[in-house]
């Protein structure tokens, strides 16, 4: 196996470190939905602390606040990628967005699901 050309070790990790600023950058300035997520996550994950009353709640509460950033993240990368192929409509460039706005769907829903739940029980 051939190794990949480009830096090695803790280099690597820099710049790898760097292309995913760019990433959360360009997610910020380009995409709407990220922003309101990241807002929501804003307000949310310090919420988790005092909702949650052990660490295994907390982290219930705090995994599916991030899987909507990141899942929303993938989503956008396909639309870009999508979007860089051509402007003329297929139905392919289509499902393929259709089904990356599904996933950020059920991570929605799972996220509202994990909430509901721990402010029931917590309510009991």
């Amino acid at each position: 196996m051939m190794n990949k050309p480009g830096r090695h070790g803790l280099w690597r990790l820099i710049d790898a470190t760097l292309y995913s600023r760019k990433g959360l950058a360009a997610a910020w300035r380009h995409e709407e939905a990220f922003r309101q997520e990241c807002m929501l996550a804003a307000i949310l994950l310090p919420a988790a602390f005092w909702l949650g009353e052990d660490a295994i709640e907390r982290s219930l509460l705090i995994i599916p606040v991030l899987l909507v950033l990141i899942v929303e993240l993938i989503n956008s990368a396909i639309e870009a990628a999508i979007d860089r192929i051509g402007t003329d409509r297929h139905p392919l460039s289509g499902q393929a967005k259709d089904i990356g706005s599904a996933a950020v769907m059920i991570s929605l829903m799972l996220c509202v699901t994990c909430w509901g739940l721990q402010i029931v029980e917590r309510l009991r």
